[in-house]
């Protein structure tokens, strides 16, 4: 047998595999949209689901939103507002850089993006199919971005075997918009499943509403705060009394610059 031989694999093809790199279920759409949405200065942000977000999911927020030069350079690889340089990589303050978000969920779905500026009078809407743009057009629209996304790896049959149940994917997101409302309490968060509410937080800066928009308010009500700081590091949250203390780390969360952190 002959050694194969090595060739460029075509756009349509590494284009899919970078978007699998970023992008692996419906909860990975909504944390790239919704750390998007947090770098824009939103205080609101919106999560709208049906199906496990397969078939459909949006994301909207009421942050700068993207200029109308500039909206189709952000479905490019690589195209991003947070660094300029090489040195930048060492002064990260941002929840996303890599510019790799909404190319890769436009790669593998079809896409609507609405944005307008605080700026604009007209906002911007895209339409994406599959990486291929079929849309650009002015449109009226609230200031910030909202972004719809359908038929997730359509394109992809091979990804969508690896799809869990509708019920299974819309707690993947259901944990997902947890943690956001927990590591943002600055930012009033919506979650919505088959057009029912299951969290929506203030957004009024305190963690104690933040969590009682999570776990309800009795559970709340028997959380103790907790704080230190020591050598420039600062460690604050709410700790369980006896009253909610459970026997496994499930309901243990922990972030460190509003981004959540798993480690044993």
């Amino acid at each position: 047998m002959s050694e194969p031989r090595i060739h460029k694999l075509n756009d349509s093809v590494a284009q899919k595999i970078a978007a699998g790199e970023v992008v692996d279920r419906p909860a990975s759409v909504v944390k790239e949209l919704a750390e998007n949405a947090i770098d824009a200065g939103s205080t609101a942000l919106a999560i709208e689901i049906q199906d496990g977000g397969q078939v459909f999911l949006r994301v909207a927020d009421n942050g700068c939103g993207i200029h109308a030069d500039d909206v189709r350079l952000a479905f490019m690889r690589h195209a991003t507002s947070k660094i300029g340089s090489a040195d930048d990589l060492f002064n990260i303050r941002s929840m996303g850089f890599r510019g790799e978000a909404l190319y890769s969920i436009a790669a593998v779905s079809r896409l609507e993006l609405l944005t307008r500026t605080q700026d604009s009078e007209l906002g911007v809407r895209v339409v994406m199919e599959g990486g291929v743009e079929a849309c650009c057009e002015p449109a009226g629209c609230p200031l910030g971005t909202s972004v719809t996304v359908r038929d997730l790896f359509f394109n992809m049959p091979a990804r969508q075997k690896f799809m869990g149940k509708p019920s299974a994917e819309s707690a993947f997101i259901g944990i997902m918009a947890a943690k956001l409302i927990l590591s943002h309490p600055d930012i009033s968060v919506k979650f919505a499943s088959g057009g029912r509410t299951i969290y929506h937080s203030p957004g009024d800066g305190s963690l104690r509403n933040a969590i009682t928009a999570v776990y309800g308010r009795e559970i709340a009500e028997n959380m103790i705060p907790a704080e230190s700081e020591r050598g420039g590091v600062r460690v604050y949250g709410f700790i369980g009394n006896s009253e909610t203390f459970r026997g496994n780390r499930s309901a243990e969360m922990l972030f460190v610059n509003g981004r959540m952190i798993e480690s044993p």
